[in-house]
């Protein structure tokens, strides 16, 4: 059996901001142009799709987004124009979930590893999260996210 290291990856964030904010903020597509890596610059081309680049490549990557405000959960379906997986997730946990007060929250950034992403793209990936929660606190900790 394989580490799950190799199958997925979770980046997590304490977050000084009420759930609701920081919900609102990872479902919203102007704000997911400035933090997330692979999609730079968003740009809606109809129907619920975006297009975005990835600061690493320029690659042009598409992506649709599916939230539930009651969970404070967000799929992001990403892949090409005419077929998109939902492999990276965002989750919201409200703090007094967790002992902590109702103005925290915690954020967590997870991703699936697709058959077709060699090691090198997969740890590309994995490292983009881990610098992509530290964006997504700081933003929504800042006026920024505000």
């Amino acid at each position: 059996m394989s580490n799950a290291s190799d199958h997925a990856h979770c980046a997590t964030a304490l977050v000084g901001v009420a759930a609701d904010r920081a919900y609102a903020f990872l479902v919203d597509p102007a704000a997911l142009g400035r933090w997330s890596l692979g999609c730079m610059d968003l740009v809606d081309v109809g129907g619920g799709i975006y297009r975005g680049r990835s600061l690493f490549d320029g690659g042009e990557g598409f992506l649709s987004i599916d939230g539930d405000p009651q969970r404070r959960v967000i799929d992001y379906h990403v892949g090409t124009l005419q077929e998109r997986a939902p492999r990276i997730c965002a989750r919201v946990v409200p703090g007094p979930v967790c002992g902590l007060a109702p103005s925290e929250c915690y954020v967590s950034l997870l991703a699936w590893r697709s058959t077709s992403m060699d090691e090198a793209r997969w740890q590309r990936l994995c490292a983009s999260h881990a610098a992509e929660i530290w964006l997504i606190k700081a933003q929504l900790e800042s006026r920024v996210g505000r």
